[in-house]
C-alpha cells in the first residue's frame, strides 16, 4: 500500500489532473471516481494504473490528489490514445470552445444522439478533470476528430440571421459548426460552410449556451431523420 505522498504515482497523477501540457507530453490522463472508472471498463479501456483508497494506497493520499469536493474510491490513469477517434454521419465541430463544462456536456450530448465531435486548437481538452466529469463517462464512447475531419454538408449554427433549424433538410452525413459563446464562429469558417442556421428562440431571452444549442442540434436532427 501507498503511505507516502512523495510516491511517484501520486506525483503523476498530481501532474495530469493539473496541466494540460504534462497530459499531452505523457500521452496519459487521470479519471477520478467509480463512475468514471466504470465507464472506462464498459468501454474495454484499460487503466495503465488504478489506485482504490484503503487497499493500493491510504485514502487522506488519494484524497490529497483529487480534484473532487469529496474522496473519490478509486483513480486510475489512462492512455489517451486508448479514446475513440473517428467521424460518425451525424457530428460537431467546435470552434475555440474552452470551457471544459461546455465540452463535456457535449461529449454527453453526442453519446445520446450517435454522433462524433470534431475539436478545433482552442477548445478545452477532453481529457481535463472538468470536461470528464461533464462528460458523464461518454468521453470513453463518442468519437473525437479534429475540426476538419468530419465530411458532409457543415451548417455553421449561428445564434441570429440563419436558416431556422427545423427548416434545414434533415439530410445525412451533417456537421454543425458552433463557436464559442462570446466571440462566435469567425467569417472565414462560416463562410467556409454549406449553410447557416438558427434556432429561434423569445426575442427577450439571450442567446442559447453553445452546450444547449448544440444538444437541440443534435436532436432536431435525430428527431426529423
Amino acid at each position: 500500500m501507498i503511505t507516502s505522498a512523495s510516491n511517484p504515482t501520486l506525483r503523476l497523477m498530481r501532474r495530469l489532473l493539473h496541466s494540460r501540457r504534462q497530459r499531452e507530453k505523457e500521452g496519459l490522463f487521470v479519471v477520478e471516481g467509480e463512475d468514471l472508472v466504470q465507464a472506462a471498463d464498459d468501454a474495454g479501456v484499460d487503466p495503465v494504473e488504478l489506485l482504490r483508497a484503503g487497499e493500493d494506497v491510504e485514502p487522506e493520499l488519494l484524497a490529497r490528489v483529487s480534484t473532487l469536493a469529496h474522496p473519490p474510491r478509486v483513480v486510475g490513469i489512462y492512455r489517451r490514445e486508448a479514446l475513440p477517434h473517428g467521424v460518425e454521419p451525424l457530428s460537431l465541430s467546435l470552434w475555440h470552445v474552452a470551457d471544459p463544462g461546455n465540452v463535456g456536456t457535449l461529449l454527453r450530448s453526442s453519446d445520446a444522439f450517435g454522433a462524433s465531435l470534431a475539436l478545433s486548437p482552442g477548445c478545452a481538452d477532453i481529457t481535463g478533470p472538468k470536461a470528464l466529469r461533464a462528460s458523464a463517462g461518454a468521453v470513453f464512447r463518442v468519437p473525437v476528430a479534429h475540426l476538419d475531419e468530419p465530411h458532409g454538408r457543415r451548417i455553421a449554427l449561428l445564434p441570429e440571421g440563419g436558416t431556422p433549424l427545423a427548416r434545414i433538410d434533415p439530410v445525412v452525413p451533417v456537421t454543425f459548426v458552433l463557436g464559442a459563446e462570446r466571440e462566435g464562429l469567425p467569417d472565414d469558417v462560416v463562410a467556409a460552410c454549406d449553410e447557416t442556421a438558427t434556432i429561434p428562440v423569445a426575442s427577450s431571452s439571450e442567446s442559447l449556451n453553445v452546450a444547449m444549442a448544440g444538444t437541440i442540434a443534435l436532436y432536431e436532427r435525430r428527431r426529423r431523420g
